[in-house]
């Protein structure tokens, strides 16, 4: 079992950050050894593999590599997400894009949807857009919600949530609008809004082309995970998927790097959007 970073030897974590970054665009530092052990002990033990070698020859070579693809990868994902998150990318979108886009077809990606929180904000936020306006988005509106983590996709595509996620970001009277009650401590989120949420599964470092054009990108908390050259490959594709004035919102840590040829910042007091020239 990999019970301790001991178990690692640095040539073995070498090989394993690289067939990660590899197959995900995830970019481990120098010094996560006891993240790998702590995330992978189990699957190790479950598969009679007692060193971090052994699993990368399994990984680009074994009978079984594709399963234990997708489990090393949904293990090594990290999925801290709640509702709204910083409060004011869903305040932008509400007050000052959604505005914009009354007589058209919106379509927006959420491109790191984890546990599905953020899609079903962006549906929220929408809900309460169209009952401020009677009338909007008459053309209809779709949210396209991926993420490589197909573990998480399952648990998101249920859209039930128990008292503790609830509480997380989301306050009493919202949960009432937007949630019915299964249990005593479990919610789901009503069909109005499950029904413009489309969930799929999606490695960012491949194409997502097929996804078509959008009009909002939510790619949030999820580049800080990758090379800046990665970063910027990623970038410059959704680039590509926006539609001429589309927007662009990165998490509050995250930000354009060399890329003003493609972007434009839009100051909104708080927070920041990107627009697509």
């Amino acid at each position: 079992m990999l019970s301790s970073t001991n178990a690692i030897t640095p040539g073995g974590y070498d090989r394993f950050r690289k067939y990660l970054q590899k197959v995900c665009g995830i970019s481990l530092s120098d010094n996560k050894q006891y993240l790998v052990a702590s995330r992978l002990g189990k699957l190790m033990e479950r598969e009679g593999i007692d060193k971090i070698e052994l699993l990368v020859d399994r990984l680009e070579r074994g009978a079984t590599a594709s399963r234990l693809r997708e489990e090393v990868i949904n293990a090594m994902t990290t999925n801290e997400t709640l509702w709204f998150r910083d409060t004011h990318p869903f305040t932008i979108l509400k007050d000052r894009i959604l505005p914009e886009f009354t007589k058209a077809p919106l379509r927006i990606w959420s491109a790191a949807s984890s546990t599905g929180q953020e899609p079903y904000s962006i549906s929220m936020v929408i809900e309460e857009f169209k009952a401020s306006k009677p009338g909007a988005l008459k053309a209809g509106e779709k949210i396209v919600a991926t993420d490589i983590c197909t573990n998480i996709l399952k648990h998101a595509k249920q859209a039930e949530y128990d008292s503790l996620a609830i509480a997380r970001g989301l306050g009493a009277d919202m949960q009432r609008k937007y949630f019915d009650k299964i249990n005593d401590s479990t919610w789901r989120v009503k069909p109005a809004l499950t029904s413009r949420v489309e969930f799929r599964h999606l490695n960012l470092i491949e194409s997502f082309s097929s996804l078509g054009k959008f009009d909002i990108i939510f790619c949030r908390n999820v580049l800080i995970y990758f090379t800046a050259e990665t970063k910027q490959d990623i970038l410059k594709r959704m680039h590509a998927s926006l539609n001429p004035g589309g927007y662009l919102f990165l998490g509050g840590s995250e930000a354009l790097s060399g890329l003003s040829s493609l972007f434009d910042i839009v100051q909104c007091h708080p927070g920041i959007v990107y627009r697509a020239k």
